[in-house]
């Protein structure tokens, strides 16, 4: 791992923060947000950008906690750690919700 305090938001994808200025950012205290967009929208750079500074373990661990990741997004980062579906908090979150049209 290199040295954290030199990383910056600004050295990803700026497609990622449409909706925000990404100069408002703290890579350590966004991490969870970072990580969110990264595996939805984010490019191969970004990926591997994250993965080198922080490592498959961090990402898992945040990705676990998010409850909006898409199934694309879900599947490839479960795929990588080796993870099971049920341990990711999105999946579990949405099997618990009952679909409003049942076909």
């Amino acid at each position: 791992m290199t040295q954290q305090n030199t990383l910056s938001v600004l050295d990803l994808s700026p497609h990622l923060f449409w909706d925000i200025d990404p100069r408002g950012l703290d890579i350590q205290k966004d991490f969870h947000f970072l990580v969110g967009r990264v595996l939805q929208y984010g490019l191969i750079s970004d990926w591997l950008f994250l993965y080198k500074h922080f490592g498959l373990e961090k990402i898992t661990a945040e990705a676990k906690q998010i409850r909006d990741l898409d199934d694309r997004s879900v599947h490839f980062i479960a795929h990588l750690s080796g993870s099971t579906l049920n341990e990711f908090k999105c999946y579990t979150w949405k099997q618990s919700i009952p679909p409003h049209w049942n076909f």
